[in-house]
């Protein structure tokens, strides 16, 4: 069996190693007894810890600290935006048509609070792209439409045009959430410079511990009815008694988020990308002509299965993905490359890398090496058959 020094780590948007800093946080918020909800020193030492995280995760976001309410994730999180009671500036505007990009997380592809039939999915491009023109045309047939885009795809790593969609929502009088979860720390994730109204994020994917997320509000933009109800917790949008330890350690990742070199990491991808078609010309990288995260990459070549490739890069030492890791395990046909309408063959093959702060150059000669054995038995194969 191999050793874990043996191993390198490329499903970094999966969920990302937890950070020292992370982890100290997390132990020491642990070691304390207060509930947040009391009054008395030992609560007001665990709401002082839920407020300096809530602090961090406005600052990263630039955000105002009382318009980030924390959530069990961001799955939670995409929940609870996705409702019609949404209120504007103290105004109740109930919102009547909801509008995801075809390329979206489950938990906001199942159209969260909207009955199924006010719910419309919005093309993309063959590049993983949401098609502006299909979005102006799309939201005519609403006065009031919620629209949902995530800001990065996270099995292609494109990044979607947040800003451009903001305009065109905001032109026809409608809100927008952004599910930005594979953004902190890699690319700019500002609410305000983006034009979002609603945003989501995930502490596990910026370092933080598992089992925390944040819904981030703009200003004048309130969530009229609250998704858990049966206590007055984080202003009465999620009842509960908060999860201080994970909140902590996400507040200590999101502090550091910033600090991560994405130039170095992007190095590294497209060292592994050169690499990649060199030794296999007819791969394929999905969404290679759009903006991408630095750290991401999708491919396949044709032939592969993506089952097979994952677990013979796992009995070399490396941890990769089939593409999204929201299904238990499951290896299935992508839903994003089907809206991009890559041909189901090739889908079934896509094979992702995703790299982080801790990537080596040491790592990439770990995984270049296992993917050459992985492409030469695929080759071998393939002469055998003919």
């Amino acid at each position: 069996m191999l050793a874990m020094t043996e191993r390198a780590y490329f499903d970094w948007n999966a969920t990302a190693p937890l950070r020292e800093e992370a982890r100290l946080a997390s132990v020491a918020a642990l070691g304390l007894t207060g509930n947040a909800s009391s009054v008395h020193a030992e609560g007001r030492a665990a709401r002082r810890l839920i407020e300096d995280a809530r602090g961090r995760v406005a600052a990263l976001l630039g955000a105002e600290a009382r318009n980030v309410t924390f959530t069990s994730g961001a799955t939670e999180a995409n929940m609870m935006a996705l409702t019609p009671a949404l209120e504007v500036g103290g105004r109740k505007e109930q919102r009547d048509q909801l509008f995801v990009a075809a390329i979206e997380h489950p938990s906001v592809r199942c159209g969260g609070r909207f009955a199924p039939d006010q719910v419309e999915e919005l093309s993309v491009t063959a590049d993983g792209v949401v098609d502006l023109v299909a979005l102006q045309a799309a939201l005519k047939k609403s006065s009031r439409p919620l629209v949902s885009v995530m800001l990065a795809n996270n099995e292609t790593g494109a990044v979607q045009p947040i800003r451009a969609i903001s305009e065109i929502v905001h032109a026809a009088s409608g809100i927008l959430h952004v599910d930005a979860v594979q953004g902190p720390g890699r690319i700019d994730c500002n609410i305000v410079t983006l034009g979002a109204d609603l945003m989501s994020i995930s502490s596990h994917k910026l370092g933080g511990p598992q089992g925390a997320g944040a819904l981030v509000c703009r200003a004048d933009i309130h969530i009229g009815e609250p998704l858990v109800k049966g206590g007055a917790q984080e202003r009465g949008l999620r009842a509960g008694t908060e999860n201080v330890a994970a909140i902590a350690g996400f507040g200590a990742a999101a502090a550091i988020a910033g600090k991560t070199d994405t130039a170095r990491i992007a190095a590294l991808r497209d060292r592994f990308e050169a690499s990649l078609t060199k030794s296999a010309p007819q791969a394929v990288i999905f969404s290679r002509s759009a903006p991408r995260l630095p750290n991401t990459t999708l491919f396949t070549v044709p032939g592969l299965k993506a089952e097979t490739a994952v677990i013979a890069f796992d009995l070399n030492g490396i941890a990769v993905s089939s593409g999204s890791a929201c299904s238990s395990g499951k290896v299935q046909a992508s839903h994003v490359l089907s809206a991009m309408g890559v041909e189901p063959g090739l889908a079934r093959g896509a094979v992702r890398i995703s790299l982080g702060w801790s990537t080596t150059e040491a790592d990439i000669e770990m995984l270049l090496t296992a993917w050459n054995k992985v492409v030469s038995s695929l080759l071998n194969k393939h002469a055998n058959a003919a």
